[in-house]
Parts: structure tokens; C-alpha cells; sequence
């Protein structure tokens, strides 16, 4: 599946959904059914800066496949579901894919007339960290 179809899918998700509530707890949900980190993964060097609540992510190259995959979780609901859809999106993509990749599902399910500046600042570190992965293991891997 390609990152649209991913964001696609996402959209999909939230269309039906009218009220506002009912988006954050579609949210919420997200984080509640999201893929938990380890405890030894939940380091400083994934924690995510920038972000009002603690928000962790962790990025391994593929070198089989040639695909970065992602890990993250949150200590609150709303970061964790937007985490949670970061990962959806991004995992199982080449660096190049992520790099070049145009997250328009955030403004189409209203995520940023709808979140509080602090926590659209945390989703935007959420989004430049993982791109920032992408970009080292390119460098690092001579892509």
C-alpha cells in the first residue's frame, strides 16, 4: 500500500464522523489499538522534542527490503493516536518515499484547525523527527 492509499484509508476513517468529539475519540481509539513500544525503547534518544506530552519513536532500516519501519507511543491519548497514524502512514516506506511524501491527511481529517497550538507544534516535531530519520539512513546507507 502506498502512503496515499494509507492516507486515504485514514480519511476514510474520519469522514463519517460529523462532531468534533467523536474525531478525538476516534483518536484516542487510535492510540488505545496502536502497537506498544518496549520499555527499553522508551529512551531519551526517542523521545521527540517539541512536544507537549512524552512522545516516543523509534526508526530501523530494512536493509532486505530497503524500508524504514517505525515504532512510536505517547503517555496521552491524543498524541498517541496521532503518533499511531504517523506510523500507519509512513512504516514500511523507503526513505525517498517519506521524504518526498505529502501528509495532506492531517488537514483533511481537520487535525490542524482542531488541535491546540502546543499539540500541532508536537505533531509537526512528530512528522519533521521521522522525516529526519528518513533522511539519515538515506545518508547513511548511500541511497
Amino acid at each position: 500500500m502506498t502512503i496515499n492509499e494509507k492516507q486515504d484509508e485514514i480519511i476514510s476513517e474520519f469522514e463519517f464522523l460529523e462532531d468534533w468529539l467523536d474525531k478525538y475519540q476516534q483518536i484516542i481509539d487510535k492510540s488505545q489499538s496502536g502497537q506498544k513500544m518496549a520499555e527499553e525503547d522508551k529512551v531519551p534518544e526517542n523521545l521527540i522534542e517539541g512536544c507537549q506530552s512524552k512522545v516516543w519513536v523509534k526508526a530501523e532500516y530494512n536493509a532486505e527490503d530497503g524500508k524504514i519501519y517505525y515504532q512510536g507511543e505517547s503517555n496521552t491519548d491524543i498524541a498517541g493516536g496521532i503518533v499511531v497514524m504517523l506510523v500507519e502512514v509512513l512504516s514500511g516506506h523507503t526513505p525517498d518515499e517519506i521524504i518526498e511524501s505529502d501528509l495532506y491527511f492531517i488537514d483533511r481529517i481537520g487535525l490542524k484547525e482542531h488541535l491546540s497550538p502546543t499539540r500541532s507544534n508536537g505533531m509537526l516535531a512528530m512528522v519533521k523527527q521521522m522525516r529526519l530519520y528518513a533522511v539519515a539512513f538515506k545518508s547513511k546507507m548511500g541511497l
